[in-house]
């Protein structure tokens, strides 16, 4: 037997508020993963035989709380850790929730574990991998199967990063003044890294890593309750969604991409559409925008034309102008090169795009070659266009991408 869906995702609910109890409680983050870690794998051992308890949260607390003072008993350190913690914490953070209820703060503390998975001594993929684990509540072998590396890779991954925590002083606490600011862009960040991810996989035989964008957007939800106020956290909720609202359009019966302009806008999911457009409309009138902000309005263009060749195409341009004037990058440039070509023509997108010829961080990108492909053709040079779709499609890892890249080159070859 195993858990059902309802269960799995009240254990990913429940996962950063326990642990946010236990390392307020204690104050080891990494043994305190740990604990949880195996308080979560009893559940799905426990939970589908004798069924849901009556007070999840309390039992999982209370089974990882046992399972950390066994460790520490265990390393007969107990009574050192717990003398040092009684002079450094206030005593009501000793005072354990009632079992039938949700901690103070929980919400705020799983906020706070955001900020401590994504450290500024931790490398982007330790934090996303991190993230996912201690926030997210996936399990190493899902984080492992979802970036397509061995399980063993991705726990020395993660244990990696957990030390690299504690040896630069990471304490669980939010961060104040200027460091928050940062901390804060960090997370935004790295929520928007496991979507992209999750939306199109870098590798493999699939094009959507659905676990991924799905608590992507879980975790900016919760963010966003916790900071309604922020612009920029609206914002990537915002894009997220919007672009989320597209994926049953994106694949074919046969597992095939399906471009943009090609998609059947019917299939795109309304409700999103409405949320999205909803959150960004009205995060843009709080101030000056920031650049997921601009990113999702682009994106509600995108929602507002019923068909490819209603977009507003002048609109999205400039937006993707203030885009590189907010946040400047070769991927805006990449971006921009497309508005330019659909408002001024072929010639104007591709002397666009030959300003990243120089720009190392774009070396043995797939898209670049994509893109001029796709310039190429509108501009009517059918055989550039095919070795570019082919270049393309020699540097992409991702199946569904290859495929499409392919089929295009053949395409354009054949006059099509």
């Amino acid at each position: 037997m195993s858990l059902d869906a309802p269960a799995e995702d009240l254990l990913r609910e429940l996962a950063p508020q326990v642990l946010g109890v236990l390392v307020r409680r204690h104050g080891q983050f990494d043994a305190c993963e740990d604990a949880v870690q195996e308080a979560l794998l009893a559940a799905t051992v426990q939970w589908p035989v004798d069924g849901l308890p009556d007070h999840p949260f309390g039992w999982l607390l209370t089974v990882a709380d046992r399972r950390l003072i066994d460790h520490w008993r265990s390393e007969r350190a107990r009574r050192n850790r717990e003398e040092r913690l009684a002079a450094q914490a206030p005593a009501d953070e000793y005072v354990a929730p009632a079992p039938d209820g949700e901690p103070t703060g929980a919400h705020d503390d799983a906020l706070t574990l955001l900020f401590l998975c994504c450290h500024p001594a931790l490398s982007g993929a330790s934090q996303v991998a991190l993230t996912l684990r201690a926030v997210g509540g996936l399990t190493t072998a899902q984080i492992a199967d979802a970036f397509l590396v061995p399980e063993a890779t991705m726990a020395q991954r993660i244990s990696r990063a957990k030390q690299r925590i504690k040896a630069a002083g990471g304490r669980f606490g939010t961060p104040a003044g200027p460091e928050a600011i940062e901390r804060l862009r960090a997370v935004l960040h790295v929520l928007y890294l496991i979507f992209n991810e999750g939306y199109t996989a870098s590798s493999g035989p699939d094009l959507h890593r659905t676990d991924l964008t799905a608590e992507a957007i879980r975790l900016t939800r919760a963010i966003h309750r916790l900071r309604p106020d922020d612009g920029e956290i609206a914002g990537l909720l915002a894009l997220m969604l919007l672009t989320d609202s597209r994926r049953a359009a994106r694949t074919g019966a046969d597992g095939a991409l399906i471009p943009l302009a090609e998609q059947d806008r019917t299939r795109w999911h309304a409700e999103s559409i409405r949320e999205g457009t909803d959150l960004v409309t009205d995060a843009l009138t709080w101030g000056p925008p920031g650049p997921y902000q601009v990113q999702a309005a682009i994106a509600a263009v995108h929602a507002e034309a019923a068909r490819a060749e209603d977009t507003d195409w002048p609109q999205i341009l400039a937006l993707y102008r203030l885009l590189a004037h907010l946040s400047p990058g070769p991927m805006v440039t990449l971006n921009q090169s497309v508005a330019a070509a659909m408002v001024h023509g072929p010639q104007a997108g591709l002397d666009l795009l030959d300003t990243l010829a120089g720009d190392e961080r774009m070396a043995g990108r797939h898209r670049v070659w994509a893109v001029r492909g796709h310039l190429l053709e509108l501009a009517g040079d059918r055989e550039a266009a095919r070795e570019a779709y082919r270049e393309a499609a020699r540097r992409t890892t991702s199946l569904p991408e290859r495929r499409y890249l392919e089929i295009r080159a053949a395409r354009v070859g054949e006059g099509g």
